[in-house]
């Protein structure tokens, strides 16, 4: 079970993400062009000295990503506010990938159709949006949890 971050935004959000891909031994993967440098002080604190514990692999751009994804085999489920599937009833493998748009603009139609699966949140109507650090511990936890327990 891996996490991708597409295009992020606010380094906030990432070293967040970057915090639980740490504690929960998940690979992250950022594809690039980041909205900030790696060197971003905001980045780092949300990191704090989680980063020296996670695997980063970074993707020059979405085609490098997909050529890689492409040659492993990994099937992209992403979370998205327009996904038909409620990421609850959807059947995880250890083999997922977890995608997450730019917290400014989601995702390209290419990555939307690129997608093995579109999976949804559901929230109160009338909102927007779960910030995305949170969206990736929910997906995470859900995904890992049907890992656990295969049967539920």
């Amino acid at each position: 079970m891996q996490i991708a971050l597409f295009q992020p935004d606010i380094p906030q959000n990432t070293g967040t993400i970057l915090r639980l891909c740490a504690c929960l031994g998940m690979t992250a993967h950022i594809i690039e062009p980041a909205g900030f440098p790696v060197s971003d002080r905001h980045f780092r604190r949300a990191g704090m000295d989680y980063l020296d514990h996670v695997s980063i692999v970074r993707h020059d751009s979405w085609a490098k990503f997909e050529e890689w994804r492409a040659a492993q085999g990994y099937r992209l489920l992403l979370f998205t506010t327009k996904g038909a599937t409620d990421y609850r009833d959807f059947r995880y493998q250890t083999a997922d990938i977890l995608l997450f748009g730019r917290e400014s603009a989601g995702v390209t139609d290419a990555v939307v159709e690129a997608a093995d699966a579109r999976l949804v949140i559901p929230i109160n109507p009338g909102l927007r949006s779960l910030n995305v650090a949170m969206s990736a511990a929910m997906a995470a936890g859900e995904a890992l949890r049907q890992l656990r327990n295969p049967q539920v």
